[in-house]
């Protein structure tokens, strides 16, 4: 069976970045962050591959925004540290 990114495939990124994009990427990488499974990486929220769609949008979001990879880390960093 096909996974659900086959089938789907990448979630489109905005024409322009805006802050509300930023935020919610921000959010993605957060929430879709990686877990070791006894049979591989899987994304912490939904179980699916790791990483999924929402968290390779969240990051071209954030990349094609100017970030760094460190200023990315730092970002969900915040993010993580906010949830409940």
């Amino acid at each position: 069976m096909d996974s659900i990114d086959d089938i789907l495939g990448e979630l489109p990124l905005p024409p322009y970045i805006t802050t509300e994009d930023v935020t919610f990427a921000v959010k993605a990488v957060a929430v879709h962050a990686p877990e070791q499974w006894p049979d591989g990486t899987r994304c912490r929220n939904d179980r699916a591959p790791y990483p999924g769609r929402l968290h390779r949008w969240g990051h071209h979001v954030l990349t094609r925004r100017g970030l760094s990879e460190r200023e990315i880390g730092a970002l969900v960093a915040e993010q993580t540290a906010r949830q409940p």
